[in-house]
């Protein structure tokens, strides 16, 4: 049974939405950051991304980055950009990027639920950026972000949904990445209870993506009930902000692969140990080569891009975590031909984002990168599988669009 719960949220005033909103704080780098915030002073990056504001010398981990961030929310709400609404409501999210559209309930989920798997999982966490995320929420005394849950379609709820979404929103406004943002808020007591009411018919929720969010959230409930005496359950540090879409809503894209040299092999030694594991063929006329299916992958190799088939044999198509496309290529290619065995720590691969398209990867390489490799989407039925199983994915197996946007809504703590 999933449990979710209005809240008081703090959200922009109408006219500041657009001023406010910003890219959530793990897609952009503290350099990117300090780009986009230049003349923007309500940016929202200036709470999520607060080193912005700190000498370039200062480290992103610092304290004095968490307080800044702190000092820039309470200044948001001090001069009433961020206004606190009066009921405890519930609110809808719809966002639009091109055809695509989805739209979800923003509440809070349970922390408890976290803890006992109601809210399931399908990636580990990185030690130092779950500590960065505790210190933000529990010094800003805030979830300054959604978690992005997912959970099984259910026509109840889309039903809902689907009249809600027939009164005026409360804002609508098209981002600087042309993704059209649209946010209802729902106060009526009867009808937050019976969206209450249906969600309990819901036995499972999942983490899509905010992983260190969640986690993090999780860890100062915990804390402040431990120090809290008289603990009741009911206090909001028992909740976090989320977003909850239905499953078959949802749009992931491809998470790309660059590695930066070949170890000690030379190009055509790197070919040769590729072909122990793949059958590879060079693509006709050299056209950007986007996998049509999954166990099919493309490679850009000084100038030349090739598709990937795996061998028969390579793989056991019955594990749904080994036959994940991110699997295959990291067992077969990435650690024995190129000793990438932890691509959660090896500085020589990095990860690309499918909204960077195909040109991305084959500018990497033209700037000097060694080898691109493109992969398949993961479908959100293999994700919501693993999950069930208590599997965990490999890292960097899921790149979801449209991101959510920071700064529409804040739920404070206390």
């Amino acid at each position: 049974m999933a449990v979710i719960r209005p809240f008081k949220g703090f959200r922009p005033r109408k006219d500041m939405v657009k001023e406010v909103a910003s890219p959530p704080y793990d897609v952009v780098n503290t350099r990117e950051a300090r780009e986009l915030v230049k003349g923007k002073p309500y940016s929202f990056l200036h709470v999520v991304r607060s080193e912005v504001d700190l000498p370039l010398e200062i480290d992103p981990y610092d304290e004095q980055v968490y307080q800044k961030g702190k000092d820039n929310l309470q200044k948001l709400v001090s001069e009433k950009i961020l206004i606190e609404d009066v009921k405890p409501s519930i609110y809808l999210y719809q966002q639009q990027m091109g055809e695509h559209k989805q739209i979800g309930i923003v509440a809070c989920a349970s922390v408890e639920d976290y803890v006992n798997d109601v809210i399931k999982k399908h990636e580990h966490t990185r030690a130092a950026k779950e500590n960065d995320r505790i210190k933000h929420v529990d010094t800003l005394n805030a979830n300054t972000g959604p978690v992005f849950l997912t959970y099984p379609a259910y026509n109840e709820i889309d039903s809902i949904i689907s009249n809600l979404a027939d009164t005026a929103p409360v804002y609508n406004f098209v981002a600087d990445d042309n993704v059209v943002h649209t946010m209802w808020t729902v106060s009526d007591p009867e009808v937050i209870n019976k969206i209450i009411d249906t969600f309990k018919q819901i036995p499972t929720l999942y983490v899509a993506d905010g992983h260190h969010r969640s986690a993090s959230a999780a860890k100062v409930g915990a804390s402040r009930k431990a120090a809290n005496p008289n603990h009741t359950g009911n206090e909001e540090y028992n909740f976090f902000l989320a977003v909850f879409f239905p499953h078959n809503q949802l749009k992931i894209m491809d998470y790309n692969r660059v590695v930066k040299d070949l170890g000690e092999l030379t190009e055509e030694e790197f070919i040769v140990r590729i072909g122990e594991k793949f059958e590879l063929t060079p693509v006709k006329d050299n056209l950007a080569y986007k996998p049509e299916n999954k166990h099919c992958f493309g490679m850009y190799l000084k100038g030349q891009w090739y598709k990937m088939v795996p061998k028969k044999g390579t793989y056991d198509p019955e594990d749904p975590v080994k036959s994940l496309d991110v699997a295959i290529l990291q067992d077969n290619l990435l650690t024995p031909v190129l000793n990438i065995i932890d691509p959660r720590k090896d500085e020589r691969i990095d990860f690309v984002g499918g909204i960077r398209g195909l040109s991305e990867l084959e500018k990497r390489v033209e700037e000097g990168e060694a080898v691109a490799f493109a992969l398949y989407p993961t479908s959100i039925e293999d994700l919501m599988s693993i999950a069930d199983s208590g599997a965990v994915m490999p890292p960097k197996s899921t790149w979801f669009e449209p991101k959510l946007r920071s700064g529409l809504i804040v739920h404070f703590l206390c």
